[in-house]
């Protein structure tokens, strides 16, 4: 397996050095330098999840550019973890914007805590689709702006949170923060409908 990415040839240095003359020189041969020793690695993961070679030698390469953007925006005390976790985020955002709308509802809906609790009540969606889908549809019109807008570009847009960050022009930890008391409100909104039934 043979990929695009090239250090300087030599070693220039710790895992910690390599990464702070990028952060500081946006050398790109010493990200190069740094990435190549993972790229094994990375690649493992892509195909443990994307289930494919050639979509997961591309996913190397994007997750190469991806580290160009990423890494001056975190702080990083582990890269070996951080890379493995960019990655596996990397690989369900690529398997979540190949699914259609339902398997998305359906996908989203078993992740729930509680939708996995009233799991006898709401499932399968297909049984009572039409009605669980109204009760959503109007449990997210009930949210808070930023929380309807964050919910829909993510789960529906297939949207990542930096995507959705750039787009509503706010910081990707408010984004996370939306969606997580977003999730939340809809659990309080749907329980609130299914317990007046």
């Amino acid at each position: 397996m043979i990929f695009s990415i090239r250090g300087s040839g030599k070693k220039q240095g710790s895992e910690d050095e390599l990464l702070e003359v990028f952060r500081k020189s946006g050398d790109l041969g010493a990200l190069g330098e740094l990435y190549s020793g993972y790229m094994h690695l990375v690649y493992g993961v892509c195909l443990k999840y994307l289930k494919d070679r050639d979509e997961s030698k591309d996913a190397v390469m994007q997750i190469f550019e991806k580290l160009i953007t990423e890494i001056p925006r975190h702080e990083i005390a582990n890269f070996r973890s951080w890379l493995h976790v960019l990655t596996k985020n990397f690989c369900l955002m690529q398997l979540r914007s190949g699914k259609t709308l339902q398997e998305k509802r359906e996908e989203w809906l078993a992740e729930s805590e509680f939708f996995m609790e009233y799991d006898h009540e709401l499932h399968p969606i297909d049984e009572n689709g039409g009605e669980m889908e109204a009760a959503l549809r109007d449990c997210i019109d009930r949210l808070k702006e930023d929380q309807k807008s964050c919910i829909r570009m993510f789960y529906f847009e297939n949207k990542c949170y930096n995507e959705i960050a750039k787009d509503l022009s706010m910081d990707e930890k408010k984004v996370k923060s939306y969606l997580q008391n977003g999730k939340r409100n809809l659990k309080i909104c749907l329980e609130e409908k299914n317990g007046r039934k």
